[in-house]
């Protein structure tokens, strides 16, 4: 939180499923203050928003009126006011859907998601991530891999969003470590083994068709001859990772590609491309995130 009385221009706002960050910004773009929870878009009802931004946000705010940009789950259906997708090929950006305030002091601009219709799919936060991206990339014609829970690849060229793929990797991962019988032998921990990651996505390239028999014996090798946690994680990893790339070799092959993730993100994905013979340049997740709320603010507040 600040610690002098210096009231932004603008509040910069990503509102996931899972956790809410904010950040007090000038006009140009530099960061006064930052605050964020874990009071995600998932555990509130829809009267609950405005009252959980401004437990957020109240310090900065003084007497004078201060829009709020905001991106991610907070303009879905289940979330403070659905904002509708845009379709594609468009630009990340567009018009903001403005939701009505009880707090004078405040107005708020939720950045709308992106759908394709053909080949149905939607995006909801990336669409910022990408607007951030193309921010300081702005001649970009390729692939973007936005690595996460539900992993996009998109399509970049001439500023537009041309098309998309969406792969659910990480809730799958998430899911089978936690939920199935593999949990035994996965455990808790966050490290993974390289050499059987590297392994796990050579397989799975090699023979997809496998993928179902091949994460059965991670339990079975564990059962059988004992198997470092590590090890088991990073077969569950490259295993639905190499799948994932099976699918989009029509998205990277021959293709440059940027990877926009969190650090530990994209370094297994990097070391998944390089294996491929892809070298992707590598971008914080954040600072394109805050680099697309900017200009938004820039473009359309």
């Amino acid at each position: 939180m600040q610690n002098e009385l210096t009231y932004p221009d603008w509040i910069a706002v990503d509102w996931g499923t899972s956790n809410l960050r904010v950040w007090a910004m000038t006009a140009d773009g530099e960061v006064l203050a930052q605050n964020g929870s874990d009071q995600g878009m998932s555990g509130l009802l829809p009267d609950e928003f405005e009252v959980t931004l401004l437990s957020h946000i109240a310090p900065w705010l003084g007497n004078d009126h201060i829009p709020v940009v905001a991106c991610g789950m907070v303009g879905a259906r289940q979330g403070w006011d659905e904002a509708p997708y845009r379709a594609v090929p468009t630009t990340p950006l567009g018009g903001l859907h403005t939701v009505a305030c009880r707090d004078s002091r405040i107005s708020m601009h939720i950045l709308p998601g992106l759908k394709q219709e053909r080949s149905a799919d939607v995006m909801r936060g990336e669409e910022t991530q990408i607007a951030g991206f193309l921010a300081d990339n702005p001649d970009f014609d390729g692939i973007l891999c936005l690595p996460g829970t539900h992993t996009k690849w998109a399509h970049i060229s001439a500023g537009e969003v041309v098309s998309f793929q969406t792969f659910m990797t990480g809730e799958l991962f998430d899911l089978l470590s936690r939920e199935s019988v593999l949990r035994h032998s996965i455990g808790e921990g966050k490290a993974i083994d390289q050499e059987a990651f590297a392994g796990a996505i050579a397989d799975t390239i090699s023979r997809p068709e496998a993928v179902a028999t091949q994460l059965f014996k991670i339990r079975a090798v564990d059962l059988l001859h004992g198997a470092d946690a590590s090890v088991s994680r990073a077969r569950l990893s490259g295993l639905l990772l190499g799948l994932e790339l099976a699918a989009a070799r029509p998205y990277w092959l021959g293709q440059s590609v940027a990877l926009i993730g969190a650090s530990a993100l994209n370094a297994l994905y990097e070391k998944a491309l390089l294996a491929q013979g892809v070298t992707p340049s590598v971008h914080d997740v954040d600072t394109t995130t805050l680099k697309g709320l900017f200009a938004a603010y820039k473009d359309h507040v």
